[in-house]
């Protein structure tokens, strides 16, 4: 009896839990967070334009082939040159890897030559919470609509090696590319890979 009982909860916490887990296809979750230059961003304010958020871990080595290799980069620069807003989120809490401070962040952003439109902070983890956050990198784009229309990995080669770049398809990309032409998304989910996020416990 016990046992049911368990199970029963189980169930029932896995079914609350999916009814507030945020889906593609639907307007995705409002969300308020400061950024490494302590300038405040409202998802909301950028209606009207995509949006890429980005889970970042300086510390993780699936972010570091990204980076390093400069992909990561790439990608930024060319989507924030189309007027995409792309936010990389930190959601490393204090005392876990990748945990930076506002200047830790902006003097690795500068190092990188990386080019986001800003960098969330997000030690409390309330925006990767929001989002379901799993790895670094997870990425999702958010159609000008606010409507979310990819949820996963950021390509098809979910490895450490630099060298899996080249070859790999990327998602972010085709899903930017397609919406922007008005097609539907071929590839709106898929798992994300790399490190979890390192949450506050």
């Amino acid at each position: 009896m016990n046992r049911n009982l368990c199970c029963g909860l189980v169930i029932t916490l896995l079914l609350i839990s999916s009814a507030y887990a945020v889906k593609v296809g639907e307007p995705a979750p409002d969300f308020q967070a400061t950024d490494s230059n302590g300038q405040v961003h409202k998802l909301s304010n950028e209606r009207g334009e995509f949006v890429v958020l980005e889970w970042h871990n300086n510390g993780c080595p699936y972010t570091q082939k990204h980076y390093e290799s400069g992909n990561m980069q790439r990608l930024q620069k060319e989507w924030t040159g189309k007027g995409v807003v792309w936010f990389t989120v930190i959601s490393s809490a204090q005392g876990q890897q990748g945990y930076v401070t506002a200047q830790q962040e902006n003097d690795y952003l500068k190092q990188m030559k990386a080019s986001p439109t800003a960098a969330l902070l997000d030690p409390q983890g309330d925006v990767g919470r929001l989002y379901s956050a799993k790895t670094t990198p997870h990425m999702f784009v958010i159609n000008p609509a606010g409507v979310l229309i990819y949820d996963g990995a950021i390509d098809d080669k979910p490895t450490t090696e630099q060298s899996d770049i080249a070859g790999a398809k990327n998602y972010v990309s085709q899903a930017l590319e397609e919406a922007a032409a008005g097609s539907q998304v071929s590839t709106p989910t898929s798992r994300p890979y790399g490190c979890s996020v390192k949450y506050a416990h």
